[in-house]
């Protein structure tokens, strides 16, 4: 016989299941009727995402009856079907955040109907897609904007720029792997993209291509007045780069920024390999000139040894995925940056090995740690027990006999440590392109 639910109040029981997974919820809810209505409630369903495929529709009422009551507010589409997204919209008033694969004009018109949307994605099109201040419901309430994969028309001047004029209050705008019908260089120009969007604090664009930061230049004309002298930029994120898709002197144009993240096309083994240019870039001269930098994200590209040097010291979060880190570079490395506190370190496909251990006295203050544990010995991995301030580390690989090791770590640390093999919840919104490290 089943055993009735203890007689506790309802904001204990809520106040219990907030430390639940969302599997976790999921099973709870089917004991009885009245944990089905506490799991239900809104506060427990804060920053979910729905995911949603349109395979066979949802016609349930009490599928959305449910998602209502959670309050959904965020919702991801791996499908186009048009009667279906406007039931979406209506059924789900409280929408802010939707998220669009495989888009097409048609499948956007449901747009209209989210009254409160305030973040957009959209991924992949298989037609030209036309933005304009009618897409939404209302343009100068939409904060983010990520464009990965689209195709978007070519309009009398920079399609870019004439895509994202109607929503002039975008902090955030993302634009990658690039797909501009007829599209010339000069058409990605970003004092243009600043100018036009003066409240943008976060830029992520694909730069396979030559970036213009210069005023410069015939085409396109200049906005209204203002220019990028009043941007608030503050992050800059550069995909798919090769050794100059950025000009030399692009960073003084952006002195506020707080975090830059680099994402090369090659590493500078196959930069070698292809008798591509190693070094440095433009990367070494783009450092020396962010005196306020305090994240730094370098993806692929030339050897560290070229740009070390010039990391500026404010650096507190350091992302290195570069292949063939030595021991010099690690050291080289810390006498720049040390202040460091968050360190993600990954020099696949060559390995850390003994450097493991070192990393206690190359950087003493880490408070979290991101690594790869493959090839480092049991007695190198336990040194990081002497990282008497670390709270958090993620281990990028999962190798037999781990959690074992991960327990006796645990135990130097006196239990105070965090492990995980899982990367943390990340926002829906971030894009693929660079979702291995955030």
């Amino acid at each position: 016989m089943t055993q009735p639910a203890p007689q506790l109040p309802a904001e204990v029981w809520s106040h219990v299941f907030g430390y639940l997974s969302a599997e976790d919820k999921f099973s709870v809810r089917t004991a009885c009727k009245y944990f089905k209505k506490l799991v239900d409630h809104g506060s427990l369903w804060k920053d979910w995402s729905v995911v949603l495929g349109y395979h066979k529709g949802y016609s349930n009422s009490h599928f959305w009856g449910t998602l209502r009551r959670r309050k959904v507010t965020s919702v991801v589409l791996r499908g186009t079907r048009t009667k279906d997204l406007k039931r979406l919209a209506s059924s789900l008033p409280t929408l802010t955040t939707v998220v669009t694969d495989q888009s097409s004009q048609a499948s956007l018109s449901f747009l209209k109907e989210c009254t409160h949307l305030k973040r957009l994605a959209i991924r992949g099109s298989g037609s030209p897609l036309l933005l304009d201040g009618s897409t939404v419901y209302e343009p100068r309430q939409l904060t983010h904007l990520s464009m990965c994969d689209v195709k978007l028309p070519t309009i009398a001047g920079c399609s870019l720029i004439s895509a994202v004029r109607p929503f002039p209050n975008l902090t955030s705008l993302v634009y990658h792997k690039a797909r501009l019908i007829e599209e010339t260089l000069w058409m990605v120009h970003v004092p243009s993209i600043l100018t036009r969007l003066p409240m943008l604090t976060h830029l992520s664009l694909s730069v396979g291509y030559t970036l213009c930061t210069s005023h410069n230049r015939s085409r396109p004309s200049p906005g209204p007045p203002g220019g990028d002298g009043d941007s608030v930029l503050s992050s800059l994120e550069l995909i798919d780069c090769t050794a100059h898709s950025f000009e030399a002197d692009a960073m003084k144009r952006m002195p506020g920024l707080k975090r830059l993240a680099v994402f090369h096309r090659y590493s500078h083994h196959q930069m070698i390999e292809g008798l591509l240019a190693t070094d440095g870039g433009h990367l070494k001269t783009w450092l020396r000139d962010l005196s306020q930098l305090s994240t730094l994200v370098i993806v692929k590209g030339p050897p560290v040894k070229k740009y070390v040097t010039s990391i500026p010291a404010t650096v507190t979060s350091l992302t290195l995925c570069v292949a063939g880190l030595s021991p010099q570079d690690m050291e080289a490395v810390s006498v720049q940056v040390p202040n460091l506190l968050h360190l993600h370190i990954d020099p696949w496909p060559s390995h850390l090995g003994a450097q493991a251990a070192r990393i206690p006295q190359l950087f003493p203050n880490l408070k979290s740690l991101k690594l790869r544990h493959g090839y480092v010995s049991e007695r190198d991995f336990l040194q990081l027990h002497q990282l008497k301030d670390l709270e958090y580390l993620e281990i990028l690989d999962i190798r037999p006999h781990l959690s074992e090791l991960t327990r006796k770590l645990q135990a130097l640390t006196n239990f105070r440590l965090q492990i995980t093999t899982s990367p943390r919840k990340r926002d829906v919104l971030t894009c693929p392109c660079v979702c291995q490290v955030n």
